[in-house]
Parts: structure tokens; sequence; C-alpha cells
């Protein structure tokens, strides 16, 4: 079962933007502050049922602290910043290029060709799917906006990679999370001109306050303890493969919600998923014919 909880952390992902959506009132590290703090809860709700002290301190090293951190909070400050340099869409085709750098980071020497060509696969169904929401142009006025997204990618891939092979506990995403809140609760009074004390400054529609709770739940808080799961335990190939179906995912969720159109483009990104994820994981010969759903679910048993 070790590959499930990846896999659910991916799906969650993919329901970023319709919940997200929801949440556009909220300033960005505002709404990440109440995010990680939900996250935090998780785990001391978790340490509460079990019966553990609720403020023993976290076995983890400074090296675990830090790249856990820039992890985290690194990641979401890079994109936030992005989007105010550069365009969207470009923001995230440069940021998806992270499920291809993780494919290389965690294969096998002799494995690293099959990766390469199966996450240039994968990433290309992501390039025709965001082609098909508008126009791709790269300015050179955004250069800057660019190069943060890339950075997005260098640092969520490395964290991933990070997590697949470093030792610890499921309690130590509570504790990265409690300090990501508080590190974005200043980057919210900083860069966003916020006012801890003034209470209309919290004051959200009920909607919008259950989108919030729902993105802590799951794609800003939950999906990392599922994610550091799938990572340690499961297939990390596999992983890498699947993530780059989010953003599909994701389109999916807006089509089925009514706020995005049917395209053509869907069925050719699945397509190409698919494809550079079979080619990605293909086994070794003498078991060249087992096809991909079959690999998925002996991951997940």
């Amino acid at each position: 079962m070790g590959t499930l909880p990846g896999f659910i952390a991916i799906l969650m992902w993919g329901l970023l933007a319709l919940l997200g959506s929801q949440t556009t009132s909220i300033p960005a590290f505002k709404l990440l502050f109440i995010c990680f703090s939900i996250s935090a809860l998780i785990m001391f709700g978790r340490r509460l049922i079990a019966g553990k002290p609720l403020l023993q301190w976290p076995a983890m090293t400074a090296p675990q602290w830090l790249i856990g951190t820039t992890g985290l909070f690194g990641f979401h400050l890079c994109y936030f910043l992005a989007l105010k340099q550069a365009p969207v869409l470009e923001v995230s085709l440069i940021v998806y290029l992270w499920p291809l750098l993780l494919a290389l980071f965690v294969a096998q020497t002799l494995q690293r060709g099959k990766a390469l060509l199966g996450g240039a696969l994968g990433f290309a169904g992501i390039v025709v799917l965001l082609a098909a929401k508008g126009p791709i142009g790269f300015s050179p006025d955004a250069l800057s906006g660019y190069l943060l997204a890339l950075l997005c990618a260098l640092i969520w891939s490395g964290y991933s990679a990070y997590l697949a092979k470093a030792p610890g506990e499921i309690d130590d995403i509570g504790w990265l999370s409690l300090l990501v809140a508080l590190l974005s609760l200043a980057a919210h009074m900083l860069l966003e001109g916020g006012q801890l004390l003034q209470l209309n400054n919290w004051q959200f529609t009920p909607g919008t306050w259950l989108g919030a709770v729902m993105l802590g739940l799951g794609p800003v808080g939950g999906a990392f303890y599922l994610w550091d799961r799938g990572l340690k335990q499961g297939n990390r190939q596999l992983l890498a493969s699947l993530s780059f179906s989010a953003p599909l995912i994701s389109s999916v969720a807006l089509v089925i919600s009514g706020q995005e159109n049917p395209s053509s483009a869907l069925p050719v990104t699945l397509a190409l998923i698919l494809l550079g994820g079979w080619i990605a994981n293909r086994p070794q010969r003498g078991d060249s014919d087992t096809p991909l759903p079959t690999q998925i679910k002996r991951s997940c048993e």
C-alpha cells in the first residue's frame, strides 16, 4: 500500500484549482498561514488521539529542518513571487518540470534514459494541456518570473527526492507545517501589509472559510503527509510519472464543476502521460508485457 498515499496526494493537488477558486479573496500568504496551521493541527490531533505528548520536540536534524522548510515554504514563496512577474501559464509550465526532475533524481543510473524519455512525454502532455488554455509565449521582460518558476521546480523535486531517502516520522510534517505557518504569517505582514490584530481582516464568508479549511485538510496540508509516506514507502519512479496527471485532474475537476469548457487536449494529454509513465516504469526484460495499470495495482498492494 506504499504508493497509494502518494497517489492520493496527487489527486488532492489536482483539486487545488477548484478549491482555490473559493478563496480568491484571501491574500496568498494569509491563505498559506491558514492552510499550514490546519496542517499542523492534523499532527496535534493525531498525537492527541494516540495519547502522545502534544509538545514533544521532534527528533529532526538541522538538514531536515532546513530542507523541509525550504521545500514547503520556499516553493510557495517562489511561486507567488513568480506569478507577480510572469504570466500564470508560463509559470505553471515551468513549475511542472518538477516531476521530470524528480524522475531523474530517483531513477537508478541505468534507468535514467527511460526516466528522461518518459518524463519528456509527460511534460509534453502538460504543454498540450496548457496551450489549449491560451497562447504560451516567453518574453525577456518576464525572465525573473521564469527563473523563480524554475527555482520552484528545483526546490520541490529536490525536497521530494530528499524525502524519499531521509529517515523521519510522519509527525515531522506537522512540525514543519507549524514553522511554515509562522513564516507565512510573517510574509503576510511584510509583503501584503497584513495587520495581525485587526479582526476585520480575518472576516470571510462561510464559503471562503470552508474552501480554506478544505485546502488545509487536502492539497495544502494533508497531502504533504501522504506525499511523505508515498515517497518513503512506495514506488518513487511511478509517483514521479503519476505527478504529471495533477494538472489533468485539475482541468477535469473544473470541467465537471462548470468552471471550464471540455477540451480535445484532455485525451491527448492523458495519452501522453500514460505513454510516458509506461516507458519510464516499463519492467526489465522477462516482465516486459506487464501493463502500467498492473504496475500501479502491484505498487498499491
